[in-house]
């Protein structure tokens, strides 16, 4: 772990110790791509002494072709913060949902008429291998799941995704699943065809506070970047957010700053005029 530097943002004159970056729409193209330019956006922050963490509802495992590239040295947040792990995997900490939650859940995504996954553990348990974004996810993160009977092991479960392509309906599901758990678990949309519902305390919003006790930098001098409903919650607790242009209005009205699409080298182009104070 490097040591913490402290630089002050052109962009506000804010100090800044920590950028935060979700991964999918953000850190990486819709294609998956890391480009150049992202990985030496990452360099110059910590020629600056910036510090550098990333966060995603992929599991831990499904970062892990980051890491390298990156030079990651800072806790991984998997599961959207369920699962805190260190750049070899040994966790840190988890968070997972009660089995009553669990069966809570997969009942009203299936209500839904949506594909429930769990991830349970280090495994990740679908129902069918031919279900819709099965194929994509696995080419995602880089690992098969478990075909299995869902509900039948609940003990471990750190995340439990709604998959379905009709985004009207994710769109209800995300609302219904909302107000059915209330406090007693975190569900919000990664995706338009996923929602992600996890342990009330596992949310973006709670990776900035873990990070702030782990690595002792206030939120108020972190950076946040991402895209989708379920980063809000970390740029509400960030001193400054930023979001890809691809993002709906409601997200970008959220964010201290709003990039350009992931498409369009958002992260890089995000981190280097707010952070770095590139000119333009």
């Amino acid at each position: 772990m490097q040591p913490v530097g402290t630089q002050a943002t052109p962009a506000t004159g804010q100090q800044i110790r920590l950028v935060l970056a979700d991964v999918d729409g953000t850190l990486v193209t819709k294609d998956k791509i890391l480009t150049p330019r992202a990985i030496r956006a990452v360099e110059r922050l910590r020629e600056r002494g910036i510090l550098f963490a990333i966060t995603s509802g992929r599991p831990p495992k499904g970062m892990e072709m980051l890491i390298k590239p990156l030079k990651i040295d800072e806790p991984i947040a998997g599961f959207n913060g369920g699962m805190m792990v260190r750049p070899d995997f040994s966790v840190i900490e988890a968070r997972t949902l009660t089995a009553d939650v669990a069966r809570r859940v997969i009942g009203i995504i299936r209500d839904h008429k949506a594909d429930p996954w769990v991830y349970n553990g280090n495994d990740w348990i679908v129902s069918d291998i031919k279900a819709p974004h099965v194929a994509r996810e696995q080419w995602t993160v880089k690992f098969p799941p478990k075909v299995g009977v869902i509900g039948e092991e609940l003990d471990q479960v750190v995340k439990i995704t709604g998959v379905s392509d009709d985004l009207d309906l994710m769109k209800r599901l995300e609302h219904d699943l909302q107000q059915a758990l209330g406090d007693t678990a975190s569900a919000a949309l990664s995706q338009p065809y996923y929602v992600d519902v996890t342990n009330r305390d596992a949310n973006k919003g709670g990776v900035v506070m873990t990070l702030e006790r782990l690595l002792g930098v206030p939120a108020s001098q972190m950076v946040t970047l991402g895209d989708q409903p379920n980063d809000v919650l970390m740029f509400r607790k960030s001193g400054m957010s930023i979001a890809m242009g691809q993002a709906s209005p409601e997200v970008q009205k959220q964010a201290t700053y709003v990039s350009t699409s992931c498409e369009e080298e958002g992260f890089a182009n995000g981190i280097e005029k707010y952070v770095l104070g590139d000119a333009n």
